[in-house]
């Protein structure tokens, strides 16, 4: 993890989170599966006006009633409880009860009107022979309140199908209008004004969209006891305006690694005139060449500070306001330039900035190999040698002050997009420079012959490994967003690439199998049937690549 001495913002804790729980109660409606929802008081101290799911806090009596609920085999006291809180609430607040008579049969709305909502729950079901059915009840999520909001809270997301026979009732006073409705449409009147939601409740309604029926979302939860999504969404700054993200979206990672506490001040718009601070000693300057090949453009990164100097990592392209600007950001105090490998986008600045620096710093890298393209010609001044540590330390220190005040580099072998590909990793603070063997938001295309899919992959284990060693917890690509978190998520990041890579090899190998005669232009059209037409040509190239693999190796 980043040195704390060279975070942006200054530590602070997050709000604890209470324990709550919600319930989704679905049914199939003529169009599909419906959730019910309510809206809450306009008075209400949390998201109020909001239409949301009915919940609450769990109690201590929520512990205290295991033996009045019925529990499937495998659920956890912890989901017992929270399912026991969840059918609890949906009776106080909408008049739906989730409990069984002895014969079976589901408590009727004369039970329910029977009831005092607002009385002792627990030994009213008892007194009527009602058992709570929280075998049914299962968990769709888990939600953390955001890190920056004073009040805060940690949800499981409960589905249950709405028993038959029973007519919600809102208790107006926490809530009111309760309606069911398709996902879809609660959606659509949101984005018109006309169904305020908050950020928990749009993004679990866009995943409840993908399931036809009630029974294919309750299958899909029953698989585990497991939630199918955990998240403590993050906030930056989009066009000025606060944007939330979950981990599965790109700037989650570089929110985590800026703004770890929560602090909604990172920007987020790609934009090319000015270094974006990521830590005190790592900016970020984005080349003017976005395209299809270079998402938002070539990432510029600047290690180090005023007291060290610095070191640019790829200059990109040779593009003269682009580095000026690295150039003064770096107040002309530039150390080494160091190139991740050859490709266009990346070193032909390296010359043109070495060029304004002075004294001149070195350019760093490994020669393209005789594999590379003609646009890929690079001499480097001095080849760089593999864990080889280019340091960063202020003036006058020594030992391990000096190593902990300054900024060392671990040089990596990576061949596999180029051959004379390299990633660096900033060992004080654990973050990966990935270039372009790892890329947020896409896969980086394998280009044969100088790109190899077999050297790749030992690669990307490579660099799995050296995560875990050297404690590695971000990833800073070439492209995109900086990836990663304080748990395992640039591991899970690793692993989620190589999984797509040896899925994209199965297809190829499924669509050689289909078609044993096939050509190469074949092969494509069905192993990347899922990738826009327009991107076929550059698919192709690492379709070739697979292809060299699956040849290569034994078995295959």
């Amino acid at each position: 993890m980043p040195r704390t001495t060279q975070l942006l913002h200054p530590n602070r804790s997050p709000a604890p989170a209470r324990v709550a729980a919600t319930v989704l109660l679905l049914r199939d409606g003529p169009l599909g599966l419906e959730v019910l929802m309510t809206r809450r008081s306009a008075r209400a101290s949390f998201a109020p006006g909001a239409y949301v799911f009915p919940g609450g806090g769990v109690d201590a009596a929520d512990t205290q009633n295991h033996t009045l609920a019925t529990r499937r085999i495998g659920q956890q006291a912890q989901h017992l409880t929270e399912a026991i809180a969840a059918i609890r609430e949906s009776l106080e607040e909408l008049g739906v009860l989730l409990a069984r008579h002895a014969d079976g049969s589901w408590a009727t709305q004369a039970d329910i009107e029977a009831l005092d909502r607002q009385g002792d729950f627990f030994a009213q079901c008892a007194a009527r022979s009602l058992t709570l059915a929280a075998d049914e009840v299962f968990v769709l999520a888990r939600w953390i309140a955001d890190r920056d909001l004073a009040r805060r809270f940690e949800v499981p997301f409960l589905v249950a199908r709405m028993p038959d026979g029973q007519h919600p009732v809102a208790d107006e006073s926490e809530q009111f209008e309760p309606v069911w409705v398709r996902p879809a449409d609660a959606l659509a009147r949101h984005h018109a004004g006309l169904f305020f939601m908050i950020y928990p409740t749009i993004r679990t309604l866009e995943r409840l969209d993908a399931f036809a029926d009630v029974s294919a979302l309750l299958d899909a939860c029953a698989v585990s006891e497991e939630p199918l999504w955990t998240s403590c969404p993050r906030a930056g700054l989009l066009s000025g305006r606060e944007a939330r993200y979950m981990e599965h979206e790109l700037p989650f990672g570089e929110l985590a690694l800026v703004c770890p506490d929560g602090q909604i001040v990172h920007p987020l718009d790609w934009q090319t005139e000015r270094v974006v601070p990521l830590l005190k000693n790592l900016q970020r300057l984005t080349a003017p060449n976005p395209g299809a090949m270079t998402g938002p453009g070539t990432n510029s990164y600047l290690v180090g500070d005023p007291d060290t100097g610095y070191i640019v990592i790829d200059p990109g392209p040779a593009d003269a306001q682009h580095l000026e600007k690295l150039w003064r950001a770096a107040g002309g105090d530039i150390r080494m330039i160091v190139c991740t490998h050859s490709h266009p986008d990346h070193a032909p600045g390296a010359r043109p900035l070495q060029a304004m620096c002075a004294p001149t710093p070195p350019i760093l890298g490994l020669p393209s190999a005789p594999t590379a393209r003609a646009a890929s010609t690079f001499t480097p001044d001095r080849a760089l040698l593999n864990h080889e540590l280019l340091t960063l330390i202020p003036k006058g220190l020594e030992g391990d002050l000096a190593y902990n005040s300054g900024h060392t580099l671990e040089v990596i072998y990576t061949p596999g997009h180029a051959a004379n590909h390299v990633c660096l990793v900033l060992l004080q603070d654990g973050l990966l420079f990935s270039g372009d063997h790892i890329l947020n938001g896409s896969t980086t295309v394998v280009d044969p012959p100088d790109g190899d899919m077999n050297d790749y992959l030992t690669s990307l284990d490579l660099l799995r490994t050296t995560c875990v060693q050297l404690g590695v917890g971000f990833i800073l690509p070439a492209h995109g967003y900086a990836m990663g978190g304080p748990g395992d998520e640039a591991l899970a990041a690793i692993d989620r690439l190589k999984a797509h890579r040896l899925q994209r090899e199965a297809k190829v190998m499924a669509a050689m199998q289909a078609l044993p005669d096939g050509t190469p232009d074949d092969w494509l059209a069905s192993a990347y049937a899922d990738v826009p037409e327009r991107m076929w040509p550059v698919a192709k190239r690492s379709l070739l690549a697979h292809l060299a693999r699956i040849a290569s190796n034994v078995g295959y």
